[in-house]
């Protein structure tokens, strides 16, 4: 390592900044921070600084560095952009052995300054030893979207519990197995959503448990297909569950995401074969989680819509079994999107209707006076095999022959596809390309918007400068 990382109690302690500038200023409040009393040396200060020095926050000298100023101080940063005065500084803070920071000249400091990630009492740093203090804030960027920002409070409920743990638990390796239980199961849930009294009522329970008591499931929104759509929580959870139960939609990469020892139960559904049916998937997630299991209920798009995730947890309710659902980004907002295709634009649709193209009995049991009203789009989910069906209805209702429609094929994915075309030519199209599910059909003025705002590229297609494949009608 060239550096040691370690961290310093510097509360109440004077700390030296010479330079008045912008980094100066960042340096000074990243002190303040921390608790330091901070003195300044600098002719000219920033608005900021001045803003500190009015208010008393910070001692002042508006004038040159002499070596005498860091005599009784802990810490000296030199924030100048003189490289002779911020060479007198570390000189002087040597002599003195007082720890020394020079901004953008890591040869002069006996330490450097990381990117922080401030969850206290929660601290994560990242440094690369001064020799890119952009790559460590990039670092901290991905770092700070896996660390929600309840991780504080959760370490603070930790450490009012910590003498009772102790005395709970005589023996080091119980005491372990306990933390590892609470603060990763439902006490930390609790936590993360706010709701901080049945974190205790959690926590006070898991001390009269000798097992590891109930499970919990998370219902969790797998979204359209591209991993970079999930949300943090999603993540999160998916990192933590011990049993995961998937469905078809359910992209290969998203699933390689989750914990790489869990337990995979697949109950995926096609057309007319079903690995489990609806009732047994909804019994199985409370079987697992009454046997103490973290259960990850990983479902495509998101499970409100169109999922059934309602079902699922009614059932759960019923059994008086915890669950907390994330939202995903659903299809038709991933799809279209990744498309070029507004799903409202203000010259052409004015509202957006979600429907189910599912056929049963051979028939779809739609409003479809109310799906060719104008100025709208209106999104198919699941409408592949029926895509005949729903071209010739809308026209049967009024709906121009010429009205654009699109048909989106693995949408979000490296493998999309976009097939346009018009109400009249899309079921020949369709017949000729014989696309294949996961697939969403979106009717409306707004299609035609995808040839000027298309702009997701594939890598195999993006050196011919070319959207994602797009088949149209001759």
């Amino acid at each position: 390592m060239d550096f040691f990382p370690i961290n310093l109690d510097i509360r109440n302690k004077h700390c030296v900044v010479v330079g008045g500038g912008k980094i100066a200023t960042r340096k000074t409040a990243s002190l303040l921070s921390a608790g330091a009393r901070v003195r300044l040396i600098s002719p000219q200060l920033s608005d900021t600084l001045k803003k500190h020095a009015a208010a008393q926050h910070i001692q002042v000298e508006p004038r040159q560095f002499i070596d005498s100023d860091l005599d009784d101080c802990c810490l000296a940063i030199a924030a100048t952009n003189s490289e002779p005065v911020n060479r007198q500084v570390a000189a002087a803070a040597r002599e003195r052995r007082i720890p020394v920071n020079v901004v953008d000249q890591p040869d002069l400091c006996s330490f450097v300054m990381p990117a922080i990630i401030d969850r206290s009492p929660i601290l994560v740093t990242v440094s690369t030893g001064g020799a890119s203090p952009v790559l460590a804030r990039l670092l901290r960027a991905r770092l700070e979207s896996l660390i929600p920002h309840a991780y504080g409070q959760l370490a603070d409920l930790a450490r009012r519990y910590r003498n009772t743990v102790k005395k709970t638990f005589a023996n080091s390796q119980q005491r372990q197995k306990f933390w590892y239980r609470v603060l990763q199961g439902g006490v930390a849930e609790y936590v993360f959503t706010g709701r901080n009294d049945q974190a205790d009522a959690a926590m006070e329970q898991a001390l009269q448990q000798s097992d590891d008591g109930m499970g919990e499931v998370y219902l969790v929104g797998a979204g359209p297909g591209d991993p970079d759509l999930l949300t943090f929580r999603a993540l999160r959870l998916m990192q933590q569950a011990d049993v995961v139960v998937y469905d078809r939609l359910v992209a290969a990469s998203i699933l390689e995401l989750t914990r790489a020892d869990a337990r995979r139960i697949y109950v995926g559904k096609e057309r007319d074969k079903h690995t489990m049916r609806q009732e047994e998937i909804n019994q199985t997630l409370a079987d697992l989680a009454l046997k103490g299991h973290r259960v990850l209920r990983l479902k495509g798009g998101d499970p409100f819509i169109f999922g059934r995730g309602g079902e699922e947890i009614d059932t759960l309710a019923e059994q008086s079994v915890p669950f907390q659902v994330v939202p995903g980004i659903t299809a038709a907002s991933g799809c279209a999107s990744y498309a070029g295709i507004p799903l409202t634009h203000r010259d052409y649709a004015q509202s957006v209707t979600f429907v189910t193209g599912h056929l049963k009995d051979g028939s779809m049991n739609l409003n479809w006076q109310q799906l060719a009203q104008p100025h709208q789009t209106v999104v198919f989910y699941m409408g592949l095999v029926g895509l005949p069906v729903i071209c010739e209805n809308l026209q049967k209702q009024g709906v121009s022959a010429d009205m654009p429609i699109a048909l989106i094929e693995q949408g979000t994915t490296q493998m999309q596809k976009v097939y346009s075309g018009t109400l009249a030519t899309m079921p020949a199209i369709v017949e000729r390309e014989k696309p294949r599910p996961p697939t969403l059909i979106i009717v409306g003025e707004v299609v035609q918007l995808r040839e000027k705002l298309g702009w997701f590229l594939s890598p195999q297609h993006a050196s011919r400068g070319a959207t994602s494949p797009v088949i149209a009608e001759s």
